[in-house]
């Protein structure tokens, strides 16, 4: 058999090298920006707040006592938050859009008419691509089960508060729910193959269910615990850019504020990052009002981190937190009941002289 000539031999062996340079580079580059990656970035030491941005509507009919539970996307130069509001004899999920923050208070809203009951409420809103549609899940009451509905609605026009769908059930609360308990505060977060359906139950455990991409928003099964902590409710969950890890944010109890834990794949264990009032994410221990900004609030309650993108794998930038959440202050809490508290909704930002 001939030999290859010398002239071929040697550039053979000057592509393999540069294969192998190559190929070396890439994984220096891969192990490099896991190495760079600092979970510490997700729970900066101190936070500041902006003044109320979003505040109960002076108005006539059905004013609102609370702005609260927010969830947002930036999609075609405005910023859409969605948030529940508390009216008299009932909580709704009500609608504003704007292209600046400091416009928010002033922006026109609208009452989704997405469900007929007295209670639909704490909204997530997200895009889902597979199917080129706008989804809101939220929980919506059920007369006829014990358990609350896991409701969602959709649109194609998200600047559109008329354009979302009636209210319908991803599960019911009925006999053949497989929710091995009733849960609240739902979200949905997807991967490659699946949606999960995280939620918790008011008493140290957040739920985890899962369906396939093909079968979403039905066939959620399988309800396991995914967490078993001092957690209460409000748990979300994201996809943090550049790495192969997730995020959940969590709302303690009392004085709210909330504690963040980590995983390495959706359907995995949850080890602590922050899981303390004394070491945060966020509390009144880590927070303080912006420069120029007078203090409004010492509670750190149900809040959205702003996404990089709008799509279902809810991923964001560890390098541009900001988290948009629902605020008090502790003593204008006495004596009144939860239904009666004065919510108001705020952003917080690392605060970049103390972190």
């Amino acid at each position: 058999m001939k030999s290859k000539p010398r002239s071929q031999r040697i550039c053979q062996m000057f592509l393999l090298f540069i294969g192998l340079s190559f190929s070396a580079s890439a994984i220096s580059v891969s192990q490099s920006v896991a190495e760079e990656f600092n979970p510490s970035k997700l729970t900066p030491k101190s936070w500041v707040y902006t003044k109320p941005l979003v505040t109960p509507e002076d108005r006539e009919v059905e004013p609102s006592r609370a702005q609260k539970d927010p969830t947002v996307v930036y999609h075609d130069g405005a910023w859409h938050l969605f948030m529940t509001v508390k009216l008299p004899g009932r909580s709704a999920i009500e609608y504003c859009s704007f292209s600046d923050w400091e416009e928010a208070d002033t922006a026109e809203r609208t009452l989704l008419d997405v469900s007929d009951s007295n209670y639909f409420c704490a909204a997530q809103v997200f895009y889902f691509r597979p199917h080129k549609l706008w989804y809101l899940i939220y929980q919506d009451a059920n007369p006829s089960g014990k358990k609350m509905r896991v409701a969602y609605s959709t649109t194609q026009d998200i600047s559109d508060p008329h354009s979302w769908t009636k209210s319908k059930a991803a599960l019911d609360g009925g006999t053949d729910d497989p929710r091995q308990v009733g849960g609240l505060d739902y979200w949905v977060i997807c991967d490659d193959t699946h949606a999960y359906l995280f939620f918790t139950s008011l008493n140290g455990k957040m739920w985890r269910m899962k369906t396939s991409l093909e079968e979403f928003p039905n066939g959620f099964d399988d309800c396991q615990l995914a967490l078993e902590a001092e957690i209460f409710e409000a748990s979300h969950t994201y996809r943090i850019d550049g790495t192969t890890q997730f995020l959940t944010l969590i709302e303690q109890k009392g004085r709210r504020y909330f504690k963040a834990y980590l995983a390495d794949r959706l359907d995995g264990d949850w080890t602590p990052l922050a899981d303390s009032a004394d070491h945060p994410f966020a509390s009144w221990k880590n927070i303080r009002p912006a420069e120029g900004v007078t203090a409004w609030t010492d509670n750190v309650s149900h809040g959205e981190l702003v996404r990089l993108t709008n799509d279902e794998t809810l991923t964001i930038d560890p390098n541009k937190l900001q988290f948009v959440f629902q605020g008090m202050f502790e003593k204008d809490k006495h004596l009144k009941g939860y239904g009666d508290f004065n919510w108001k909704i705020g952003i917080l930002t690392p605060d970049t002289d103390r972190r």
